[in-house]
């Protein structure tokens, strides 16, 4: 079976790709909700909750990927919560993330479809966001020492919104340093800077 070739289908009739989707069917139901077959998500839009679409989209996906993947989706902080574990968990990862961030935006786009506009959504597979977080933090702990000896900024290279996040979460409690975000866009980077004003939390921790 042409595991790709399926997958385009199944994106198809969300409407997510270049293909017709009237002339694509929908995925056939398997398994219970919160289970790992595929499922439909033709309703139309506003019929299902923000977790119940993001739940069938991601259960849709991995059945094509490994029918032995679990995944568990939750209401975390201030956003979606998808975490998909098994041994070919890693495929959805990629190598750097990259695919794992390709399926975030395809989960945000299954969400528009139902008229969910403005709910934010975390995947993670094989535990790749969390280590990629936890790297993140040790670079941000390092830096701040750096920052709070030289008393000088020290401004990163752009990077994607989640990273920054890591980044702002980690020093907001930070005696010595604090984070900003600066620029627009692609072009929109961090920078650690000695601390002026006392610890009282981050406003811009989500962007």
């Amino acid at each position: 079976m042409d595991n790709t070739k399926n997958l385009d289908d199944y994106l198809a009739g969300l409407g997510i790709s270049g293909a017709d989707e009237s002339l694509v069917p929908s995925p056939p139901q398997a398994g219970p909700p919160g289970g790992t077959g595929a499922a439909p998500l033709r309703a139309a839009p506003g019929t299902l909750t923000p977790h119940e679409t993001l739940e069938q989209f991601l259960s849709g996906v991995i059945a094509r990927v490994d029918p032995e993947l679990t995944l568990t989706v939750r209401q975390g902080d201030g956003a979606l919560e998808a975490d998909i574990q098994g041994a070919q968990a890693a495929r959805l990862s990629g190598r750097d993330g990259r695919v794992l961030g390709a399926v975030e935006v395809l989960a945000y786009a299954a969400l528009s479809r139902q008229g969910h506009t403005e709910v934010r959504v975390r995947i993670d597979a094989g535990g790749f966001r969390k280590r990629h977080a936890e790297n993140l933090s040790r670079v941000a702990e390092r830096l701040a020492v750096q920052v709070a000896k030289t008393g000088e900024p020290h401004e990163m290279q752009p990077m994607p919104p989640a990273d920054r996040r890591v980044f702002h979460l980690a020093l907001q409690d930070h005696p010595l340093v604090q984070t900003e975000s600066v620029g627009e866009g692609a072009a929109r980077r961090l920078v650690i800077l000695p601390r002026t004003t006392p610890v009282q939390g981050d406003a811009d921790t989500a962007h």
